[in-house]
């Protein structure tokens, strides 16, 4: 298979193959692996895969059980939502909800040192399994489809990162929280239905929804804000594959918009890449939460109820 490095070569080759991205992607891994004198089967891929899912599921069910960080800064707010979505849900129950529990989940057992699956990147670990788990129960996937939405969206994650970068300190949050939600966004359109064009473009636009978004962990964790900002990429990218499937186009192609991420994450000034110098972790909050980490080893308060609602 000739080697292929662009989104516009991808789905190319998917509409001459009459494949989805997820054919495309798993094809790729098989050739690599029998390159390397490793199992090529897709068996073995999908196998692995399986075991990817199941940590994913399992973070979920732990998170909205409710866990709480070591500093203290976060914790529970899984299980807040997941009650309010139970019990009031005052502006309707929707696969965007259930998503952003999934992915605030995820993210707390993240910041609790438990076991999470990156997609791509740990700080940005809720989004895509986020959709996942909310997207099985409203269109009825079955279990190989919900591995091909991973392939999806791990194919996509491979090419963003090779193609500009899926790393915080080097291209900004954008490049996790925003590689994260056009991963999901490329996936959830195939998953409903979309062509491999649909998916690059759903992928495109989710990508240019977060175009330029800083990162800026308070006291260096990924806690604040980036627990809250995997939700931001959970709607971000639903949106996005719901504008795909609509018909709707990105009028820049999407090598071009990851290109221009690429960019402006150079662009972007060194405090505002994962340092803590800079953005919400220089607020005068933010600096007094540091200083009490610094002399204490974790923030004062210890009582879960007693957590701030909010950043």
């Amino acid at each position: 298979m000739r080697r292929v490095t662009t989104f516009s070569q991808i789905v190319r080759t998917c509409e001459e193959k009459k494949w989805k991205f997820a054919d495309y992607f798993l094809h790729q891994e098989m050739e690599w692996r029998r390159r390397n004198g490793e199992d090529s089967s897709p068996e073995t891929i999908l196998e692995k895969m399986d075991i990817n899912l199941r940590v994913m599921e399992s973070s979920v069910k732990e998170g909205i059980n409710g866990v709480q960080s070591y500093s203290g800064l976060t914790g529970y707010d899984a299980t807040r939502l997941n009650t309010y979505r139970s019990e009031k849900a005052s502006l309707g129950q929707s696969i965007y909800l259930d998503a952003v529990v999934n992915a605030i989940a995820i993210n707390e057992v993240n910041a609790s040192m438990g076991l999470i699956c990156a997609t791509p990147t740990a700080g940005s670990c809720g989004v895509v399994p986020g959709i996942l788990l909310a997207a099985r129960e409203h269109l009825k996937l079955n279990r190989r489809q919900q591995l091909d939405f991973l392939i999806t969206s791990g194919g996509c994650g491979l090419m963003i990162g090779n193609l500009a970068s899926i790393s915080g300190a080097e291209g900004g949050c954008q490049a996790e929280i925003g590689s994260a939600s056009g991963m999901a966004a490329a996936a959830l359109a195939e998953a409903a239905g979309g062509s491999p064009r649909a998916s690059s473009n759903a992928l495109a636009i989710a990508i240019k929804g977060l175009l330029g978004l800083v990162c800026d962990p308070v006291a260096s964790l990924v806690e604040v804000p980036c627990i809250k900002r995997n939700a931001t990429g959970v709607v971000n990218a639903i949106t996005a594959a719901e504008m795909a499937l609509a018909g709707m186009l990105s009028r820049i192609p999407t090598d071009e918009v990851i290109s221009a991420m690429y960019s402006v994450g150079q662009l972007m000034p060194s405090a505002l890449r994962e340092t803590a110098l800079g953005g919400l972790a220089q607020t005068p909050t933010a600096r007094r939460y540091t200083r009490e980490l610094k002399q204490t080893g974790k923030i004062t308060w210890q009582d879960s109820k007693k957590l701030p609602s909010s950043e």
